[in-house]
């Protein structure tokens, strides 16, 4: 699964979210480093919804906008908790292998350190 599929996916998982607020929790969820353009949030929304994994709760005009509320579908739930326990399991294995590494933080310390 892409990163800004899970972090879509994961905006969803609480509660249903409009377009901008689907940007603004995913800005969040990655502390930044994810910042969706409107063109690659609706097509993955799209996507999503094809797929079975978000659907449209509900829709009300604001301002003369038409604005989708979408939410997290039973299949969008269990895709996502099963992305969890792979990224789980995957980081795992890197925090074993980094145990035997001089790392701050992973196993033995880090040279010079007391």
């Amino acid at each position: 699964m892409q990163e800004p599929t899970f972090l879509i996916l994961t905006a969803l998982a609480a509660q249903p979210l409009h377009g901008y607020g689907i940007v603004q929790s995913v800005i969040t969820l990655s502390e930044g480093e994810v910042k969706l353009r409107p063109g690659t949030l609706y097509g993955a929304l799209d996507r999503l919804a094809e797929q079975g994994l978000i659907e449209v709760e509900r829709e009300e005009a604001v301002e003369g906008r038409l604005r989708r509320y979408y939410r997290l579908t039973d299949d969008g739930a269990a895709a996502l908790s099963t992305e969890v326990q792979r990224l789980r399991r995957r980081a795992t294995a890197a925090e074993t292998q980094l145990k035997d590494r001089a790392v701050p933080g992973f196993g033995r310390p880090a040279p010079g350190a007391a």
